[in-house]
């Protein structure tokens, strides 16, 4: 009889398996071609946690990603579809810039917390104008929140190369944060490090992973949040201000968006450059679906998927059979069996647990 998952399942379990599957097919994709899988996975591996280097990158990859995800999941238990996370993340980009250049030559301790409110005021005001257009003006979220990405490109590309870019340079870039500025590397202090782009603000992310959780879970606005995003009508009902918490929401999205930038922007680039995001903030909604919008979950997801993105570039080079077409391919499949397939398995693995029983002794 099929029963109801447990809470760790549902976060961990099921996604783990979604995950196996898509390795499975992807692993005959790889066969098709005459490769090993099981050497292709073991390529993978030693990519992203052989050595010092790529273990960075691999660290580097998954801040990102937890950010990413985070802000996604946050919008996302309120109700709310934030696919706006890379635009976000690319203005708060100039928040972090305009305050370290503003500084520039003060110490990284001092610097840090204040580039770190800069970008998260940045993003937070970027995402909170669709919050707003939502609560106030009934536009949807999703199709705001895609139109702001662009505007943001369009944005940024101004900024950086009209008003940023310092006369002589030939790049679009600002001008560079002094070393004592800049958020240090890992290497810094852990040599193994030495060669990667892994640097503190991995730390930050671990921190905010347990702040969201306390802050959803465990405070009255993560109550009011989530039961607007699970059932509107009845938050009205229990004078929450919907309109309110949904800007809020939206906000606070934009201000762990805006964390990406302080990854990049004050410790790895030490400087604004075009696109400095990359993708993270698309890959922040795989990231959330996948780790089912738990903190636990996205900061697993988003170790695997910085596992896949710096396993893969060892893969492409050290199995030159394996195209970066399959090696996308194969992070594609891992997106949708655990995103939009990621209930096909719920059934029968529900039935491995009992179901509860209903008022009875």
């Amino acid at each position: 009889m099929r029963g109801e998952l447990p809470r760790w399942a549902e976060v961990a379990l099921l996604p783990v398996l979604n995950v196996f599957l898509a390795f499975l097919i992807g692993g005959v994709i790889v066969l098709s071609v005459g490769q090993n899988p099981l050497q292709a996975v073991w390529v993978i591996l030693y990519g992203a946690f052989g050595n010092g280097s790529g273990f960075g990158y691999t660290l580097y990859y998954t801040t990102n990603f937890i950010f990413a995800g985070l802000a996604v999941s946050i919008a996302y238990h309120a109700g709310l579809f934030n696919i706006g996370v890379e635009g976000q993340s690319y203005v708060a980009g100039l928040g972090v810039i305009l305050m370290g250049l503003a500084l520039n030559g003060t110490h990284w301790l001092i610097m840090l917390p204040l580039m770190l409110i800069a970008g998260g005021i940045f993003g937070a005001i970027w995402a909170a104008i669709p919050g707003y257009l939502q609560a106030k003006r009934g536009s949807h979220v999703v199709i705001t929140t895609i139109m702001f990405n662009f505007i943001a490109i369009s944005l940024m590309s101004y900024v950086i190369s009209r008003l940023l870019k310092p006369d002589g340079v030939q790049s679009d870039e600002s001008a560079p944060l002094e070393a004592i500025t800049r958020v240090p590397q890992l290497g810094d202090f852990i040599p193994m490090f030495k060669n990667s782009p892994a640097n503190l603000t991995i730390f930050i992310a671990l921190i905010t992973l347990g702040l969201v959780y306390l802050l959803l879970w465990h405070t009255k606005f993560g109550y009011a949040l989530r039961t607007i995003g699970q059932n509107p009508t009845a938050a009205r009902y229990g004078g929450i201000s919907n309109e309110k918490m949904i800007i809020m929401a939206m906000a606070l999205s934009g201000a762990v968006a805006g964390l990406v930038a302080l990854n990049n922007v004050g410790g790895v680039q030490g400087r604004l450059i075009m696109n400095f995001v990359n993708g993270a903030g698309f890959v922040g909604i795989a990231v959330a679906f996948m780790g089912k919008g738990h903190p636990v979950g996205v900061g697993l997801s988003a170790l695997l998927f910085g596992t896949l993105y710096q396993g893969g570039q060892e893969l492409a080079f050290s199995m030159p059979g394996v195209t970066k077409e399959m090696i996308l391919t194969i992070q594609a499949l891992v997106i949708l069996f655990t995103g939009a397939m990621g209930d096909m398995l719920r059934g029968p693995v529900s039935r491995l647990f009992p179901r509860r029983a209903e008022g009875g002794s």
